[in-house]
C-alpha cells in the first residue's frame, strides 16, 4: 500500500505541475482565438506542430536514457554529466546547421525570418532544461519541479497578455506614445513566441546550477551505451510526433483550399478539449517513469506494474466519461468563437485516443527495462506510417473526423502490438477482465451519450454515477484501504 500511496502522492504533485500550466493555457486559449485572426491562429497551430518535431530531435531520447542509466550505473554524476554535455553538443550543431540553411528554411516554411530566430532559441533553451528537470524527478523533488514549471507558464501567459492586449489597448488611446517606436503592428504570432522565449530563458536560469557543476569530459564507454539506448527512443519520439501532430500538417495539405484555414483552426481548437485527458496522462507519466526503472529490481515488479496499469485504466476511463459528457459546457468557455464548433464531432475519438496512448505508455515498460528500445522504435514507426496512410485516405473522404479516427486507430494498434510482444518477452499479469470491463463501459457510455443524449446532463450524470458505482462495487476493498490510510494520517 505504501508504494501506491507514494506513487499517488508524487503523481498528484506532478499533476499540479501539469494541470496548473495547462489550465493557464486553457484559460489563455480563448483569448488567443480572440486576439489572433483565424489565419494567424491556424499558422500558430501549424508552427507548434513542427516545433514538437524538432523538440524530439534535440532531446535525442536522452531523458528516458537518463532514467535508465541513473538507476543502473553506479556513478550517477557521470550519467548527469554525459547527458547534459551531449545535449549541449546537439544544440550547438543544430544552431550551426539552421543558420547555414536559414534562407532555405525561411522560404520553405513561409515564416518571417525573425520568427525563425525565436523558434531556434526556444527549441535550444527547452532542450537544455530537459536533463535538469529529469534530475529533479529522479531525486524525487516534485515540488521544486512543479514550482519552476508553473513559473514558466505564468511568465509566458503574463507577457502574452501584455503584448497582445494591454499594449495594443494602451496605444489605441495614446497614439503619440513612445511605445509606438518599438511595438510592431500585425505581429501577433511573433509576440506569442517572444513571450515563450523569455519564459524559456528564465527556466534555464532557474536550473543553471546543474551547468555550473559540469565536468567538461565524457565517459565514452557510458556515452556509447546511452546512445545505443537513446537513439531508438528518439526514433520512437519522432514517430510519436507524426502520430500526434502530422494530422494537422496533412489537414493543411488535404483540406479544400477554401476551407483549409478554418478547418485547421477549428480542428486545433477543438482538439484541445482533450487537454484534460492529456493532463491526466502526462501527470501519470511524470510519476510513473522513474517508478518503473527504480522498482524493476524487485521480485514483485510485474505484479505491481499490472496493478498500477489497472488503476490507470480505472481513473482514465472515468476521466474520459466525465470529459465527453461535459465537453459542450467546456467549449462555451474554452472556445468562444462559434465558427470552430462544427469540429466538436472529433471530441470522443480524440479523448479515447489519448487514453489509449496512456495505456500504451504503461505497456511499453517491458522494452525499456530490457534495453530493447529498438522494438519501441519499430512500433512507433509502424504507427507513424499508419497515421500518414489513414489520414491520406480518410481526410479527403470525411474531413476532420477522418483525422480523429486515424489517431484513435493508430494508438489502439500500437497498444495491442506492444501488449502481444511484451507478454512474450516480459510477462506481466494484467487483469484483462477488469481492464476490459472499465474501458468498455466508459467507451459505451461516452459514445451513447455523445451521439444520442448530448447536452442532456441528467442522463449524463446518471451515466457517471452508474460507472462510479461499478468501480466501487468491484474495487471497494482497495478504495476502503486508501480511505482508511488517509483518515489515519
Amino acid at each position: 500500500m505504501s508504494i501506491y500511496k507514494n506513487l499517488f502522492k508524487t503523481t498528484l504533485i506532478y499533476g499540479i505541475a501539469t494541470v496548473v500550466p495547462r489550465m493557464i493555457g486553457f484559460i489563455m486559449a480563448p483569448y488567443h482565438m480572440k486576439w489572433l485572426p483565424t489565419n494567424a491562429y491556424a499558422d500558430y497551430t501549424l508552427i507548434f506542430s513542427w516545433l514538437m518535431f524538432f523538440n524530439v530531435v534535440l532531446s535525442f531520447g536522452m531523458e528516458t536514457a537518463f532514467f535508465r542509466f541513473y538507476n543502473k550505473h553506479k556513478n550517477k554524476k557521470e550519467v548527469i554529466n554525459n547527458t547534459i554535455l551531449f545535449l549541449m553538443m546537439i544544440c550547438a550543431v543544430f544552431i550551426g546547421l539552421v543558420y547555414v540553411f536559414k534562407n532555405y528554411i525561411d522560404a520553405y516554411f513561409g515564416i518571417p525570418p525573425v520568427i525563425v530566430d525565436f523558434l531556434i532559441w526556444i527549441l535550444v533553451l527547452d532542450a537544455l532544461v530537459i536533463i535538469p528537470f529529469a534530475i529533479l524527478r529522479a531525486e524525487q523533488r516534485p515540488i521544486k519541479y512543479s514550482a519552476i514549471k508553473i513559473a514558466n507558464v505564468l511568465i509566458n501567459a503574463g507577457l502574452t497578455v501584455v503584448l497582445l492586449y494591454l499594449i495594443p489597448a494602451y496605444l489605441q488611446n495614446h497614439s503619440e506614445s513612445s511605445l509606438n517606436r518599438f511595438f510592431i503592428p500585425n505581429f501577433e504570432v511573433g509576440y506569442l513566441f517572444v513571450a515563450n522565449l523569455v519564459a524559456s530563458l528564465t527556466t534555464l536560469l532557474l536550473l543553471s546550477k546543474h551547468y555550473l557543476r559540469l565536468k567538461w569530459s565524457f565517459n565514452k564507454k557510458l556515452l556509447n551505451e546511452m546512445l545505443v539506448y537513446s537513439f531508438p527512443v528518439m526514433i520512437a519520439g519522432l514517430a510519436f510526433v507524426v502520430n500526434e501532430t502530422f494530422d494537422k500538417v496533412l489537414l493543411d495539405i488535404l483540406l479544400p483550399e477554401e476551407y483549409k484555414k478554418l478547418g485547421l483552426a477549428s480542428y486545433g481548437a477543438i482538439y484541445k478539449i482533450g487537454v484534460f485527458m492529456v493532463l491526466f496522462r502526462m501527470a501519470y507519466s511524470l510519476g510513473i517513469e522513474p517508478f518503473f526503472f527504480s522498482y524493476a529490481k524487485n521480485d514483485d515488479a510485474p505484479i505491481k506494474y499490472a496493478a498500477v496499469t489497472k488503476y490507470f485504466v480505472i481513473f482514465g476511463s472515468l476521466a474520459m466519461l466525465v470529459i465527453v459528457i461535459f465537453a459542450d459546457l467546456i467549449k462555451r468557455f474554452y472556445i468562444p468563437e462559434e465558427e470552430y464548433w462544427h469540429a466538436m464531432e472529433i471530441v470522443p475519438y480524440i479523448i479515447l485516443a489519448n487514453l489509449m496512448l496512456g495505456i500504451y505508455t504503461n505497456l511499453s515498460v517491458w522494452y525499456k527495462l530490457q534495453d530493447k528500445t529498438k522494438i519501441g522504435a519499430y512500433i512507433s514507426v509502424f504507427g507513424a506510417v499508419l497515421t500518414l496512410l489513414l489520414n491520406y485516405i480518410l481526410i479527403p473522404k470525411i474531413g476532420l473526423i477522418g483525422s480523429a479516427i486515424a489517431t484513435l486507430a493508430v494508438y489502439v494498434s500500437m497498444m495491442l502490438i506492444s501488449y502481444v510482444l511484451g507478454q512474450k518477452s516480459y510477462p506481466i499479469p494484467y487483469d484483462k477482465k477488469a481492464i476490459s470491463l472499465y474501458l468498455g463501459g466508459s467507451v459505451l457510455f461516452s459514445f451513447v451519450y455523445f451521439y444520442n443524449f448530448r447536452e442532456n446532463y441528467f442522463i449524463g450524470t446518471a451515466f457517471i454515477l452508474i460507472f462510479v458505482g461499478l468501480i466501487y462495487y468491484n474495487e471497494k476493498t482497495f478504495i476502503n484501504r486508501i480511505i482508511k490510510s488517509v483518515v489515519k494520517r
